[in-house]
């Protein structure tokens, strides 16, 4: 058994804590529902049902169904946001009703939102584009703008909630919603909120999206298996495939937790971000900036490379990432790379972009709870280049007291956050 060692916040320092989560995923609605298809190893990926998708490269996603955002936010405010807003109030209700953390005017100031989105309203933006096009300006929504701007999740999830505090919305492509949960907890450190919604949603799964990563080479085209599309790590991955959803975790300071009588899930421990400075969509060789961010929440945490029990990957199913990824993951944790077992949770859910960090931070947190590392499916065929433990196709029990997840941008950023079972 490797040494372990407690998390220790550095002296002085506010300790954060996870006292709620809320999912909607192509797994399904809620977290649990979402849970048990990951340790089932069931893939969410599927044929486009939504729109004819019969022109497009790809024709496949990780969609969610049996939706109905009329039950989430009441049909006129339902009517008046995009879907990936929709999601992320439906994803923070769930989060606030498992925490029973109560937002009134008595703590309104002190409970802030930070909701990222990669896409923010894509499919508003281009239903927008064709409704100029096709009938004239005057017939563009009044509502066009404010329901496709990447910052509008984070205002009306403040607006539904009550929550008057710190409110931001972090846009750094697939790392957006973990820089959303790492700047969440420095809110609380810094003594600027009691608690904090932290969250990721996405919508993208639309003709102009697809049709754009299909121009850069980006998607899976596995149009005949689309739940074996997605293959971290295996070497006949050929590009990612898009999910849409959202997660939503509640932080607040230990001592606002204790004060109320939470129930407390996990503890934000460490977070580490930076940028690669290389190239606008590959990853730097070596995966040096990827490392770097892992060392710092490593060091943000008090940690060692060996107390590290699980690691959730950004894992993308694409080439280039997951060598990478590799290289870096063999950079910062040196001989421990070689015991640790990762999950290439993508497998399953599709690719969330800017709220992936979001969901597979919640993943980490769930993982720690029940003792289970989630598989990497469609681990079929050897990659020499990724030699690691990849949990191939089967959830594997295991005592994990220190999660580390790992997201990646366009643009070169990197993010590395690490949750830690709650220890006095």
């Amino acid at each position: 058994m490797r040494a372990r060692e407690k998390t220790m916040a550095p002296e002085g320092r506010t300790r954060v804590v996870i006292t709620g989560i809320g999912i909607v995923s192509p797994l399904g609605l809620g977290r649990e529902a979402t849970w048990a298809g990951l340790v089932a190893g069931r893939s969410g990926v599927s044929a486009i049902e939504r729109f004819d998708a019969s022109a497009l490269t790809t024709r496949f996603a990780g969609q969610i169904r049996e939706f109905d955002p009329a039950a989430v936010m009441g049909r006129k405010e339902a009517r008046r946001a995009d879907r990936y807003t929709q999601f992320a109030v439906a994803a923070t209700r769930e989060a606030l009703e498992h925490s029973g953390l109560t937002i009134d005017e008595g703590n309104a100031d002190r409970v802030g939102a930070i909701v990222a989105s990669g896409m923010g309203g894509i499919a508003t933006l281009e239903q927008g584009a064709a409704t100029l096009m096709n009938e004239g300006p005057h017939r563009v929504s009044p509502f066009f703008m404010t329901m496709f701007l990447p910052n509008m999740a984070s205002g009306v999830v403040a607006m539904t909630f009550g929550a008057r505090g710190p409110n931001f919305a972090p846009v750094s492509a697939c790392a957006s919603s973990a820089h959303a949960l790492g700047e969440a907890a420095e809110m609380i450190r810094r003594g600027w909120a009691d608690a904090m919604l932290a969250s990721g949603a996405e919508a993208a799964v639309s003709p102009l999206s697809i049709a754009g990563f299909n121009a850069m080479g980006a998607l899976s085209t596995r149009n005949d298996a689309p739940e074996k599309a997605s293959r971290p790590f295996d070497a006949e991955r050929e590009g990612f495939v898009l999910g849409e959803g959202a997660a939503t975790l509640v932080l607040e300071s230990l001592a606002h937790a204790r004060a109320r009588g939470a129930v407390i899930l996990a503890e934000l421990a460490g977070y580490g971000t930076t940028d690669d400075a290389n190239h606008v969509v590959q990853p730097a060789p070596g995966g040096i900036g990827a490392a770097k961010a892992m060392r710092l929440a490593l060091v943000d945490a008090g940690l060692r490379p060996g107390d590290i029990d699980y690691l959730n990957a950004h894992g993308t199913s694409t080439q280039l990432n997951e060598k990478f990824e590799t290289q870096a993951l063999k950079a910062a944790f040196g001989e421990a790379a070689a015991t640790l077992p990762v999950s290439g949770t993508k497998s399953m859910t599709g690719h969330l972009l800017g709220a992936a960090g979001a969901l597979e931070g919640a993943i980490s947190v769930l993982a720690i709870q029940r003792g289970i590392a989630p598989p990497t499916i469609n681990q079929e065929t050897a990659d020499p280049d990724c030699d690691l433990d990849y949990v191939p196709n089967m959830a594997r029990d295991i005592e994990i007291r220190h999660a580390m997840s790992n997201s990646m941008g366009f643009g070169g950023h990197n993010v590395s956050l690490i949750f830690s079972a709650f220890a006095e």
